[in-house]
């Protein structure tokens, strides 16, 4: 399974967006290589083709749903914690995402664009679900004004699985297991519309 993000603050200079799953010690950074040799970094280039690839329309997504673990959790000695509010809580509400190392989660976060719109989605805790909105690299936008649980978000996508919705082909659900994921504009949208609704 693909740990969570060790998210860590900016370092002046770099626009660099990198991803959950890192595993190195505090302090250290180290780059995720290409094949070209080239860094990581925001709009470096564009995901595989892939099943969940091909739901944000030709790779060209501007939205996302980036996981964390918002309860403390040791990996080789590391805590890997990061909650929306340790987000909020950085320098200018803004962090840096390290160490994705799944390739089709590395790939995605590789083809987002600064400024683009993410859900910040709490994982691997009692209730799971979308707790706030973010932009990319990755700076703390606001709460949700309801959490948005992963039964409710499951709730919709087998409804919308029969009716052709827009949660049909949801990545959270047909590729669980990345911990950055695409969503297209009508996900986006959709799931921004449940927070004005009671939870069903």
């Amino acid at each position: 399974m693909e740990t969570m993000p060790n998210p860590r603050k900016r370092r002046a200079g770099t626009a660099r967006a990198a991803g959950p799953d890192s595993k190195r010690p505090a302090g250290k950074r180290t780059k995720t290589r290409k094949p070209t040799g080239t860094s990581t970094r925001v709009g470096d280039s564009s995901p595989e083709k892939t099943s969940a690839s091909k739901n944000c329309g030709n790779n060209q997504s501007s939205y996302w749903l980036m996981k964390s673990e918002p309860q403390s959790r040791i990996e080789k000695g590391v805590d890997v914690k990061f909650s929306i509010e340790d987000l909020k809580a950085e320098p200018k509400q803004t962090a840096c995402w390290d160490g994705v190392r799944n390739y089709q989660a590395r790939n995605f976060l590789r083809a987002m664009k600064l400024e683009q719109k993410a859900f910040f989605y709490h994982s691997n805790c009692k209730e799971p679900g979308i707790a706030g909105l973010v932009k990319v690299d990755v700076q703390f936008v606001r709460l949700m004004k309801r959490y948005i649980t992963l039964t409710e978000l499951k709730a919709n996508h087998q409804a919308h699985k029969a009716t052709g919705g827009p949660l049909k082909n949801m990545a959270l659900f047909t590729h669980p297991r990345l911990s950055v994921q695409p969503l297209t504009p009508e996900e986006f949208e959709f799931i921004l519309s449940l927070e004005e609704k009671e939870p069903s």
